[in-house]
């Protein structure tokens, strides 16, 4: 009798668990959401959130309060989020390649598969520009300067193991050729030193050809199709090489947030992400849109870490 009693309390208070979870998750969301960045304000995953904003608001009656952490380019976020409040109230903008490179490089208090990305919304394609002077006038040109002097093309970028810098690995293998890569803090300075001529080219985004204008010329953009704000620049495939990627944003959750309010989020985020007025203005700011939710994740990431821990060994990140 004793342990009827006692299952039976048992089996209660389970239900009583799961119904409260099932109202949570219906009713979701029914206050603020906090919104951190883990990086500082005014980048492009700030840019990014608060455009998400306004729509999540539209979607859901509810705010977004947008937050920083930044550290460690990102680390110092990632490797707090899973000690966070896990009730779908707090999510936290992740990135690629920083967290399947960061990882490979050290001990930065996360693992990749440790990160509960929801939903990748954007990526900032990569693209290869040069002054509006230069000799290089097509990718072919560029290619051709390269391989006539080996190593003596430089090209600034964002920085070290950036989006950047693998863009211009990966390109150098596929092309053929060698080129020095000048990392730089940052895309402000990178973008300097190109405009000062300090550098012959430079790896940088599609923003910052949206940005630098008519100051540059864009020889490639790593997409599938031509960016519909760029639609002189012609894309690295069809000019003959397999290159698209950049960098990529998506929103994380601590791993023990419940499924169904992950399944929740995860949808809202995809009803934001095909609003056409948040489209418009993420295109025009140069962004790409991607959609890769909870069907997808496994098999895109699967793909991308196999990409970046090859990348990684040629880059001497990792041990071969």
């Amino acid at each position: 009798m004793t342990q009827r009693i006692s299952l039976h309390k048992t089996l209660t208070a389970a239900a009583l668990v799961a119904a409260t979870t099932m109202a949570g998750a219906a009713g979701f969301p029914d206050k603020t959401v906090n919104y951190i960045i883990p990086f500082g304000p005014g980048g492009e995953s700030d840019v990014s959130a608060r455009l998400q904003e306004p729509v999540f608001k539209q979607l859901t009656g509810q705010s977004m309060a947008i937050q920083y952490r930044p550290g460690a380019g990102g680390a110092a976020g990632w490797s707090q989020l899973n000690g966070m409040a896990a009730d779908g109230y707090t999510v936290m903008g992740t990135n690629l390649p920083h967290i399947v490179l960061q990882p490979l490089q050290k001990d930065v208090g996360y693992k990749t598969d440790e990160i509960t990305t929801l939903y990748w919304f954007h990526y900032t394609p990569d693209a290869l520009i040069v002054p509006a002077d230069s000799p290089f006038k097509t990718l072919k040109d560029f290619v051709a300067g390269a391989k006539a002097a080996p190593g003596a093309t430089t090209l600034s970028g964002s920085g070290t193991n950036s989006a950047n810098h693998l863009a211009q690995q990966q390109f150098d293998k596929l092309a053929g050729i060698k080129t020095t890569y000048v990392p730089f803090g940052g895309t402000g300075p990178s973008n300097a030193a190109l405009l000062g001529k300090q550098v012959a080219g430079s790896w940088a985004y599609t923003t910052v050809q949206i940005q630098l204008g008519d100051q540059v010329r864009c020889l490639a953009v790593a997409m599938e199709k031509r960016h519909p704000k760029l639609p002189n620049c012609p894309t690295f495939k069809e000019q003959g090489f397999d290159l698209v990627g950049g960098a990529y944003r998506g929103v994380a959750v601590p791993k023990s947030t419940p499924p169904d309010v992950q399944a929740k989020m995860a949808d809202i985020l995809a009803k934001i992400n095909a609003d056409p007025g948040f489209i418009q203005k993420m295109e025009e700011g140069g962004f790409a849109m991607l959609n890769v939710g909870p069907d997808k994740m496994a098999a895109f990431m699967s793909g991308i870490q196999t990409r970046y821990e090859a990348l990684a060994k040629d880059m001497g990140i990792v041990k071969k």
